[in-house]
């Protein structure tokens, strides 16, 4: 969903680059040892951070981790930064780019989780290639995170989860956990979920939350 143009937000991301890298450029090497105090603590990624409330309350409940949220529209990542900034979250950096070039950005073997958190379902067939969960964004995945690290899925939309399904199962990917309706699921992943903006505004209408965790190993 694009949100309206906020100024404010487009200078905030200019003023601090220290805190957000905005579109860097895929052929430039990307020092992220200097921009995290320290780069071997375990790494978390974000695709599609929204307004930030995953990211940051993730960050904020895990010192012992690196975040990284990527976010391609200027707005959101300046709402993102500036709750960064107001609440001083030193382990989550930010950059605004196209997830497309994700293992351009990000070196090889270095991500224990991804998230992918209520992506546009894009549902018309010829977008197909623009659903986060084509083939070639797995293979993105597959290149930035760790043997054993895993890929985390949340929508509302049942088109994208069974579309995703089937993506990621033709892919040889194997699924960890699955849920049909993951707010009303017993599982401990189930009680320890941190809801998004959305989906804490689509589960108030009694939309069940699709979820899966999946790996490449």
């Amino acid at each position: 969903m694009r949100l309206r143009n906020k100024p404010w937000a487009q200078k905030l991301v200019q003023e601090h680059p220290e805190a957000i890298l905005n579109q860097p450029d895929p052929e430039k090497k990307i020092d992220w040892k200097s921009r995290f105090d320290d780069f071997s603590k375990p790494l978390a990624i974000e695709i599609g951070s929204g307004k930030g409330q995953f990211i940051t309350t993730l960050a904020k409940n895990h010192p012992e981790m690196n975040f990284i949220g990527i976010e391609l529209q200027t707005t959101a990542a300046g709402m993102i930064l500036r709750t960064k900034l107001e609440e001083g979250i030193d382990n989550l950096q930010l950059m605004c780019a196209d997830a497309a070039n994700i293992a351009m950005f990000l070196p090889e073997n270095s991500a224990d989780i991804i998230y992918l958190n209520f992506s546009d379902p894009w549902p018309k067939t010829r977008h197909e290639k623009r659903r986060l969960t084509y083939k070639s964004f797995l293979r993105e995945y597959q290149t930035v995170l760790k043997d054993d690290g895993h890929l985390e899925f949340k929508t509302d939309n049942q088109g994208l989860f069974e579309y995703s399904l089937v993506s990621m199962n033709n892919y040889g990917m194997k699924f960890d956990f699955l849920s049909l309706d993951l707010h009303h699921n017993k599982s401990e992943i189930a009680q320890n979920n941190v809801e998004t903006e959305y989906e804490h505004k689509f589960a108030a209408k009694g939309n069940p939350i699709y979820c899966l965790h999946a790996s490449f190993k």
